[in-house]
């Protein structure tokens, strides 16, 4: 069941994504968050550092899960997903090193290690979920195709992905071409999931979401399914819904 709020601009909509994940933060202090990467969450965790230093809500029994990571990045890699989400959540929050877990995209063994970051997932399920979609309709790195039943796994990534996720490097020929993540029933284990999605080119995969045939060539599509989606939108990523 889709919960949908459309707001004029980016930092309207990072603001309500925030009293989402406050709320989930205040009524449960040891609260399991799914947390994901991208420009969608930049303003939700911006302003979750911001309560954090002048109001002191504590972080410090919250256990968190990121979605996804790039294979062959090394962790110190300006563009990892550890880096990212050190640098804009982490770093200046109280939450303990012990109860943050990324995938890790150098594991020696990636499929052994997806196996045993799906059995962490699977007992510590998801209070609420962090979620952007991509342009194609992917959620985390579950792209077109990818099997509603997926758990933890590596992925190719598709050319739009990876088209996408360009801006961010100096070259297309940068951008990795594998990533693991969680998989679908990661993501529908999920109590609450918070779906932010904002500018034009996110249209088409919003309303493939909320209005499109169910199916796994669109994978958010999947989340019609799910008894609780809060969806937070700019008026460019809602007009076409």
């Amino acid at each position: 069941m889709f919960e949908i709020y459309v707001y004029e601009n980016y930092e309207e909509v990072s603001q309500k994504a925030f009293e989402v994940m406050k709320k989930i933060v205040s009524e449960k202090p040891n609260a399991v968050l799914g947390l994901a990467t991208g420009s969608s969450p930049v303003g939700l965790y911006k302003k979750m550092v911001e309560d954090h230093q002048k109001n002191g809500t504590s972080y410090a029994d919250i256990v968190s899960y990121n979605l996804d990571e790039y294979i062959g990045l090394p962790v110190t890699h300006s563009q990892s997903y550890s880096t990212f989400m050190h640098e804009n959540l982490f770093d200046a929050i109280d939450i303990k090193k012990d109860n943050i877990h990324l995938p890790s995209g150098v594991s020696s063994n990636l499929e052994k290690h997806a196996a045993a970051y799906e059995e962490e997932l699977e007992m510590n399920p998801q209070d609420i979920q962090v979620l952007g979609v991509g342009s194609n309709g992917h959620i985390g790195f579950n792209e077109p195709g990818s099997s509603f039943d997926s758990v933890t796994h590596v992925v190719t990534l598709k050319h739009q992905t990876r088209l996408d996720n360009a801006r961010f490097f100096a070259t297309l020929e940068e951008v990795p071409t594998h990533a693991v993540t969680m998989g679908i029933q990661d993501i529908m284990r999920a109590k609450t999931i918070l779906m932010v999605a904002t500018s034009l080119k996110k249209a088409d995969a919003v309303y493939g979401m909320i209005k499109g045939e169910i199916t796994e060539n669109v994978p958010a599509s999947i989340l019609q399914k799910h008894p609780h989606v809060i969806v937070v939108l700019d008026k460019a990523a809602a007009s076409e819904i």
